[in-house]
């Protein structure tokens, strides 16, 4: 018995290759992981555990019960011959890591071929292997690892199992007694082990795996996060260096590159600082390509260090290949598949970072000219109603002609400038909108009053061109307008703590609980105007500072409209 326990223990250390391999293939690694296999890889884990069962029955010894000898298996046995062997560490490991289906399917294949063996325990063996699957199968928990202790108690038990069917089935009694007296114990206790053994190795390995992968996702995540500030204001000299040098010293490669379509952006390595155009043939191939290369060849371009190997990844946006990220290495050998796929990785980080860049720029230009078409719309009306004043003054009041004419001149001036300043300061802003009234004073005559509060420690803080003048505009046009007298208008410009408030105040007919909700938010087409204004006022703030006008009106009680403007950095300090 001893010397059958030895016999059988070696036997194990085959288990420990067999698991070792299983590692590699897919459909091992999801039912490690308990993924549901799909029917080609439930039916591949049937055959193969199937197969190692009957591996496991041929690496066992025939033991002859006339002689009591152990000899190696032979293709048949006769009737006085048995089998001590592993076969049943492969069917209960199957349904212990894939469920009834695979452990019974692999039980059918190992115990179908066993009862074709022969020999007087051919039947009790070959229906016990199809037992032990599904006792495995009992004990399999979806989402739970077997421990190494409950697989060495399944493989024991499944193994006893079969010395009891044995006991019960084989003939003669006598025989089957001797049998069960010589190899049970052995065998129950080395398929005990080596089905703990097989799950253990299994379960470390993929681990190790697992723990890498986690270790180099955690790897790139941090380098795309180091790497975000920069390549978000796009591919440049200083921002290049900045991510070669982070790349150094979180890969440890012998050196880092950087290139766009025709220069070297950065290089950082042995050599110091390089830049200039590239001369590598072969990076000029990665970029015409868009393909990942490892090259043995040395990448020398304009440095006077060698190099064993390159690792040369493209950097794409919109599928175009702009550049190249360039990894230097000692030699091939030194690039492994885990070091080609992290840096692969990194490439398409880099280049989502530069598109994410590219669109960040495209918005802003998009929304600069939007703002900018915005401000270029002046209403056609004030325009002709100006010129009608001028025109009919120039005969009776040749001074105050003169006088709106310049203010005229002044206010169109400004609107033109409007359309390319991107800010202007509050002293300016206000000095457009006194023109633009100095022309409607004369309008309205006597009937209109305009009071102005403006802090003057705040009149050297920006805000967009054109956002208070089209404000004042709507409270003539729309507010005050119908007003035989009395006609009020008031301008508050005042400092808000955090912020600058600015106000727009009228005793007009006000605006309808109906179209309140509308004005500013959408296009309002009224009998006098396109409601245009507001409209444009209200998406130039959303778009530079985030926040928008407020409305409070009622019929008859007239309109306040009032917005906030951040402070500037020194205005906060002060």
């Amino acid at each position: 018995m001893v010397d059958l326990l030895i016999i059988m223990f070696e036997r194990v250390g085959m288990i420990v290759a067999v698991a070792f391999l299983l590692t590699r293939f897919r459909f091992f690694q999801n039912m490690v992981h308990q993924d549901l296999l799909d029917r080609r890889q439930e039916l591949t884990a049937i055959l193969f555990f199937g197969l190692f069962g009957i591996f496991g029955t041929y690496f066992g010894v025939a033991l002859d019960m006339q002689t009591l000898h152990f000899e190696n298996m032979s293709w048949q046995l006769t009737t006085d011959e048995a089998i001590a062997n592993s076969r049943v560490i492969g069917v209960v490991v199957a349904g212990l890591l894939g469920g009834y289906r695979l452990g019974i399917g692999a039980g059918l294949i190992a115990g179908i071929h066993r009862m074709s063996l022969g020999g007087f325990t051919a039947i009790s063996c070959g229906v016990s292997t199809i037992i032990s699957g599904f006792v495995a199968g009992y004990f399999y928990k979806k989402g739970k690892h077997t421990s190494p202790l409950a697989a060495f108690l399944i493989g024991a038990l499944a193994e006893a199992l079969q010395m009891l069917l044995i006991l019960f089935i084989a003939d003669p009694f006598p025989k089957a007694l001797a049998l069960v007296q010589t190899i049970g114990l052995p065998m129950i206790l080395a398929n005990g082990l080596g089905t703990a053994l097989f799950m253990l190795i299994a379960y470390n390995v993929i681990g190790d795996q697992e723990k890498a992968t986690a270790l180099q996702a955690q790897k790139s995540l941090r380098i795309a996060d180091q790497t975000l500030g920069y390549l978000r204001t796009g591919m440049k000299q200083e921002t290049a260096e900045a991510v070669c040098k982070i790349l150094l010293n979180e890969l440890r490669p012998d050196a880092v590159a950087m290139t766009n379509k025709t220069d070297i952006l950065a290089f950082i390595g042995p050599a110091g600082r390089a830049s200039g155009p590239i001369q590598s043939e072969i990076t000029r191939q990665v970029i015409a390509q868009g393909e990942l290369v490892v090259s043995d060849a040395l990448e020398l371009d304009l440095y006077h260090a060698s190099f064993g190997a390159v690792v040369i990844a493209p950097l794409k946006t919109r599928s175009e290949t702009v550049g190249t990220l360039k990894l230097y290495y000692p030699s091939r050998q030194a690039i492994t598949d885990v070091t080609i796929e992290l840096i692969a990785g990194l490439a398409a980080l880099l280049s989502n970072q530069l598109e994410i860049a590219e669109a960040d720029r495209a918005y802003q230009l998009a929304k600069e000219a939007e703002i900018q078409a915005l401000q270029a719309q002046i209403s056609p009306h004030f325009l002709f109603n100006s010129m009608n004043i001028i025109i009919s003054l120039i005969r009776t009041n040749p001074d105050e002609a003169r006088k709106l004419l310049s203010s005229l001149s002044y206010f169109l001036r400004q609107n033109l400038e409007g359309t390319t300043a991107k800010m202007v300061t509050l002293q300016q802003e206000l000095a457009h909108v006194e023109a633009y009234l100095m022309i409607e004073e004369a309008r309205f005559i006597d009937k209109l009053k305009i009071t102005i509060d403006a802090d003057p420690t705040i009149m050297r803080e920006k805000i967009p061109p054109l956002t208070l003048q089209p404000i004042v505009e709507n409270a003539i046009t729309h507010g005050i307008k119908d007003l035989a007298t009395n006609a009020l208008v008031h301008i508050s410009i005042k400092d808000s703590g955090q912020a600058i408030e600015i106000t727009v105040k009228d005793n007009g007919k006000g605006i309808t609980s109906e179209r309140l909700p509308l004005v500013g938010n959408e296009q309002v087409v009224s009998e006098k105007g396109t409601g245009l204004g507001l409209f444009n006022v209200n998406r130039r703030l959303i778009m530079s500072f985030d926040t928008g006008i407020e409305i409070e009106s009622a019929p008859d009680e007239g309109t306040t409209i009032s917005f906030h403007i951040p402070k500037s950095e020194v205005m906060n300090d002060e």
